[in-house]
């Protein structure tokens, strides 16, 4: 948070020109999320992938339910079906501290987070395949390697703005392709 403030704003300013420095984008939030579609049959998923979760991220996640039932995948309303914990605040920039300087690069033949992940309003969304890659976890409790989804909020308006910050803030962005 001090190094955005101190570095971060003023080289986003310089760069785009804003005429206040409350234009200049900033991250609001971090949504990590697990989808559990096999909570429906194994109980001991919905015990040990919240806990997981609170260990990355230092926060209690919520257990979020079906909100209609689907008969093709067997999910009634109101069943336990996933993961979710919002991070904001001092919580949110030390989970991407860690996420950018110890888990990333801890992924098997990693070559950067994909470019074009945005969503068109600066926001960025990136997948794990396990929650081991973070330091946290302990290997011996992990019942099964279970993926999850990061959600990077941000107050930008266009996707350069957001691709700017992230990159700013020591997001490892892949490589452009070259022709």
């Amino acid at each position: 948070m001090e190094r955005y403030r101190a570095e971060i704003r003023g080289q986003m300013i310089r760069e785009f020109g804003y005429a206040s420095p409350m234009q200049a984008p900033e991250v609001k939030k971090v949504v990590l999320n697990v989808g559990l579609g096999e909570g429906l049959t194994n109980s001991r998923a919905l015990e040990t992938t919240p806990e997981h979760i609170a260990v990355i991220t230092g926060q209690k996640p919520v257990i979020t339910k079906a909100s209609k039932s689907v008969a093709g995948f067997k999910v009634r309303e109101g069943q336990s079906i996933g993961v979710m914990v919002t991070l904001r605040g001092k919580r949110m920039y030390e989970f991407l501290d860690r996420m950018i300087s110890t888990a990333l690069p801890r992924i098997r033949d990693f070559r950067g987070v994909p470019r074009n992940s945005f969503d068109g309003r600066g926001n960025y969304s990136l997948g794990f395949r396990e929650q081991i890659v973070f330091p946290e976890i302990d290997y011996g409790s992990v019942d099964r390697v279970r993926g999850f989804q990061v959600v990077i909020a941000t107050s930008a308006r266009t996707d350069a703005e957001g691709f700017r910050l992230l990159e700013l803030m020591g997001m490892p962005f892949a490589r452009p392709a070259a022709n």
